[in-house]
């Protein structure tokens, strides 16, 4: 009982001051949330706990949940067939540039899944520093088809490495077409639905709200899709990240409903997430020979590889924010430390890389945050001057 009061007290604290911690130091909140959670899951007073692990999961689904509210399906479907084509040969490039680095120093196919992935779920903390910017806008647009392509991998993935090629694989895939034909399906049925009674979006989210119906109605989408994915096998962010994107695309007049969902996630579950997050890495881990070399490596090729990929961009947005896109896609961290777990529980990969995967993924999230700030005020200057 202690233990578990010492862990409440704890999770509590961390969250209460995390903020003031990163403004002291000029740091993005999260990175500071994984290490204090690391550093205190050391000496003890963090520690495994089924409930901890539920809130974790939890706020860790709700982060997909937010991520899918900064994408509208009717704007991406009404994108420019050009910028279409140039998210394809981005995706394109990432995924041949990883295959041909594992094959030239003989990693395995695992590296071929790991290495490309791309999440938004941070993207959508930028959008909340950084606000509704150019490049913020490409990038969820870009990262949310990318995500689609990664949850699918991974659902794929997932289901190889725990039954292999065979049956098993074939009842996943089949699952997953049939769960997308059927979203695809209940998409244009609520699309033709809310274009004849335009009124029934107003019904089900009126604009005088007393009794909370928009956060009822998003909670109920979140879990319905969270459960279908449960009953189907799934992965589950992939519904937890759909059902986000039922929001802006069929209730458009609730134009502070994100901000309203997000306020809730940032404020209490989604640090929870990072602050476990950073429970799970054993500091004394970085006493293995050659880690963080590793971990440095994978963190250098995964940027590198996403700041080459985004130049496909470049006309479209110019060169410093076609970088900060690229880097914007350089912090996968919820979708490599799942898939490298997946990995290194069916013996794919060793203990060495395992916690190789899960630091760089912490590196990826403090140096690329730390260098979108830095490129982001050299911008804000160079816009400045230009005024002047």
């Amino acid at each position: 009982m202690s233990d578990n009061v010492t862990l409440i007290i704890t999770i509590s604290l961390i969250i209460m001051f995390s903020p003031f911690v990163a403004k002291f130091l000029k740091l993005p909140t999260t990175p500071i949330e994984i290490i204090v959670g690391s550093i205190f899951g050391y000496i003890g007073f963090l520690h495994d706990e089924h409930l901890f692990e539920i809130v974790a999961e939890f706020g860790f689904l709700y982060l997909m949940f937010i991520a899918g509210t900064e994408i509208n399906l009717k704007n991406v479907l009404n994108t420019p067939i050009e910028i279409i084509k140039k998210v394809f040969l981005y995706l394109l490039f990432l995924y041949a540039f990883s295959i041909l680095f594992a094959i030239e120093f003989s990693l395995g196919k695992t590296f071929m899944v790991l290495l490309p992935l791309i999440s938004v779920g941070l993207v959508a903390t930028l959008s909340k520093e950084y606000g509704k910017t150019q490049w913020l806008s490409m990038s969820m647009t870009v990262g949310g088809i990318g995500e689609v392509a990664s949850i699918v991998i991974l659902t794929i993935t997932s289901a190889t490495l725990e039954s292999g090629i065979g049956l098993g694989l074939f009842q996943t895939i089949m699952a997953l077409l049939a769960f997308l034909l059927f979203m695809f399906i209940i998409f244009r049925i609520m699309q033709l639905t809310f274009w004849w009674f335009p009124r029934m979006s107003l019904a089900l989210m009126p604009h005088d709200d007393n009794k909370e119906q928009d956060i009822r109605l998003s909670i109920g989408i979140f879990f319905l899709l969270v459960g279908a994915m449960l009953y189907l096998h799934l992965e589950l962010a992939f519904g937890a990240f759909l059902a986000g994107i039922f929001i802006p695309t069929f209730f458009e007049h609730k134009h502070e409903l994100p901000e309203k969902l997000a306020s809730y996630g940032f404020g209490f579950l989604i640090p929870v997430f990072f602050i476990h997050i950073g429970t799970s890495f054993n500091l004394e881990a970085l006493f293995m020979e050659g880690l963080i070399l590793k971990a440095l490596i994978i963190t250098g090729v995964m940027v590198l590889m996403r700041l080459f990929a985004s130049l496909v961009f470049i006309k479209k947005l110019g060169f410093i924010d076609t970088i900060l896109m690229g880097l914007s896609h350089s912090m996968p961290l919820t979708l490599l430390i799942a898939m490298a777990t997946l990995a290194y529980s069916a013996s794919s990969i060793d203990k060495l890389h395992y916690y190789a995967f899960v630091l760089a993924a912490l590196f990826q999230v403090i140096i690329v945050m730390i260098v979108i700030k830095l490129i982001n005020i050299y911008k804000v200057r160079v816009l400045q001057k230009e005024k002047l």
